[in-house]
């Protein structure tokens, strides 16, 4: 077996084991880094599919991001009301039997697709580089416009957030 396959077989059981644990705990917060850990192995498939750009997004944009701001706002609520938040299993059977079909049928699809096998793929490292020259050339206006739209939204949320409350 490849360095490669076990690195694969690594990624894919980190990434079913923390996933399980995801829906099966109770506690929220050990829900949450259980999702941090699998949305990191989901990235160390990228790396391995040699699609490095996407597995820069996903750290920064679901890791950095919005995971950061979800663990926030579960430690912020709990400050607030003083409850402690926890998960109840609703359905369970019903998921399993969801689950199981869905496994069923992308295990068949994977069987059935004929997939093609590349050993040294060419252009691998050029990536980010070759989206890089596309936003910088082709798409320089849209990118500078979605720029300035996000530093208003983020201006905005800020002022809004800080806003004193006049009784």
């Amino acid at each position: 077996m490849s360095l490669y396959s076990i690195a694969f077989y690594f990624f894919a059981l980190v990434i079913i084991v923390s996933s399980v644990n995801v829906v099966l705990t109770k506690n929220i917060i050990h829900s949450a880094i259980s999702l941090f850990i699998a949305l990191f192995g989901i990235a160390g498939i990228y790396v391995l599919l040699y699609a490095d750009f996407i597995a820069v997004t996903q750290i920064m944009v679901y890791i950095g991001g919005i995971l950061i701001l979800l663990i926030f706002g579960i430690m912020l609520t709990t400050k607030i009301t003083n409850l402690e938040l926890t998960t109840k299993n609703l359905n369970i059977i019903p998921s399993i039997i969801f689950v199981t079909v869905m496994t069923v049928m992308i295990m068949l699809i994977i069987r059935s697709t004929q997939w093609k096998v590349v050993n040294n793929p060419s252009g691998v490292n050029e990536t980010i580089g070759l989206i890089g020259n596309a936003l910088l050339n082709e798409y320089l206006l849209p990118f500078e416009v979605a720029s300035v739209v996000l530093l208003v939204a983020l201006i905005g949320a800020a002022m809004y957030a800080r806003k004193e409350k006049t009784k």
